[in-house]
């Protein structure tokens, strides 16, 4: 049995291939083709023209056989790949399968047509009665070359889109994962611990009132570690606790505006907590330089925006995974894309909101 690793590995070279890559690999291939057309040509020509007795006419008649087979196996193998590409077998089956039939039975014919057609001017070679013959064992030889490509590009789809679910969930897993972590942290657990101490000293009620907003911080993260989507409004509630542990810590020098409090739909969990958390974490917050962050919706998605206040250097290393992982998450959601651009001095981020189920 593969691995995750292998069947991601798997997925990717399928995803990666070319149909034609001319390499040696191609050539040797091309080659073994040629040799079997050789042979089958030659057994076909000895058992099905028993009026072949000069070896012209034998050399003739396998020669016209050799290309019959070349036309129709190759020919048929470049229609399907390229019918494959524009028409999925998985999303659009019985249109693949009636354009695949009248495209391989037209080349088909119009092929041996013009085939026969070049021996007889080239050669001057005389079919005879043998039109209909060749014809209708073309037409069968495309049927059989036709249910042995189309099966397999058939079966290669099939095994890509299930390489592409064990991978979709894979990431999923990952993401959440990764989600987690990067809510649980170190620097994070040091900076509420920190904050608390200076309370604890200062403030006893605040201090108390801290410790239950953390334990409602952690709690949500707990509760929803194993869900793909929330509500909007249950987001908003979790951000209010863990925005009460940041302005203990930044006071009103961070100030967050939000106009989502009417909005309705469905986020993915913590998403936008991590998209104030990057804000924090890459942008300088004081008294002379205090963070405005916005949130507001626009055409169906969520916007954060910020204006840039780069650190010089930042106090928490920088794992890269913040807005990849929510980009992510959203692929496995939705076909709606995850966006950010710095635009005019603020750094902006679009999330899409899920429709209610």
């Amino acid at each position: 049995m593969l691995t995750d690793a292998e069947r991601i590995a798997e997925l990717e070279s399928v995803n990666n291939a070319t149909p034609y890559r001319f390499d040696r690999s191609f050539w040797l291939k091309q080659v073994k083709d040629l040799f079997f057309f050789a042979l089958a040509s030659i057994a076909q020509t000895y058992i099905t023209c028993p009026r072949c007795g000069t070896f012209w006419r034998f050399f003739q008649v396998s020669i016209f056989t050799f290309l019959m087979w070349v036309v129709l196996w190759k020919g048929n193998s470049i229609i399907s790949t390229y019918l494959t590409t524009r028409i999925p077998w998985l999303q659009f089956p019985l249109r693949r399968l009636i354009i695949g039939v009248v495209t391989t039975v037209s080349y088909t014919l119009l092929s041996i047509l013009g085939l026969m057609t070049f021996f007889e001017l080239a050669f001057d070679y005389n079919f005879g009665g043998g039109y209909r013959y060749t014809l209708i064992f073309a037409v069968l030889i495309t049927i059989v070359i036709s249910l042995i490509l189309h099966s397999r590009q058939f079966m290669l789809n099939w095994r890509k889109a299930e390489l592409e679910r064990a991978k979709f969930v894979k990431e999923s897993t990952e993401a959440r994962y990764e989600n987690l972590k990067s809510q649980v942290n170190p620097h994070f657990l040091f900076n509420s611990l920190n904050a608390l101490t200076n309370l604890v000293y200062e403030d006893q009620d605040k201090a108390v009132k801290f410790i239950k907003q953390l334990s409602e911080v952690y709690r949500y993260v707990l509760d929803t570690r194993e869900r793909e989507v929330v509500s909007l409004r249950d987001e908003l509630t979790f951000l209010k606790s863990y925005l009460y542990l940041q302005e203990i810590r930044f006071g009103d020098k961070l100030r967050i505006h939000n106009n989502l409090n009417a909005t309705d739909g469905q986020v993915a969990p913590l998403a936008l907590q991590m998209l104030i958390e990057n804000a924090i974490k890459h942008n300088v917050i004081s008294r002379d330089e205090p963070l405005d962050v916005f949130l507001f919706e626009e055409d169906g998605f969520l916007v954060v925006k910020n204006r840039i206040q780069k650190k010089q250097m930042s106090g928490e290393p920088s794992s890269g995974l913040g807005l990849e992982n929510i980009s992510r998450r959203y692929e496995f959601l939705t076909n709606q894309k995850v966006s950010w651009r710095e635009e005019n001095g603020s750094f902006i981020v679009r999330i899409p909101i899920l429709k209610d189920e």
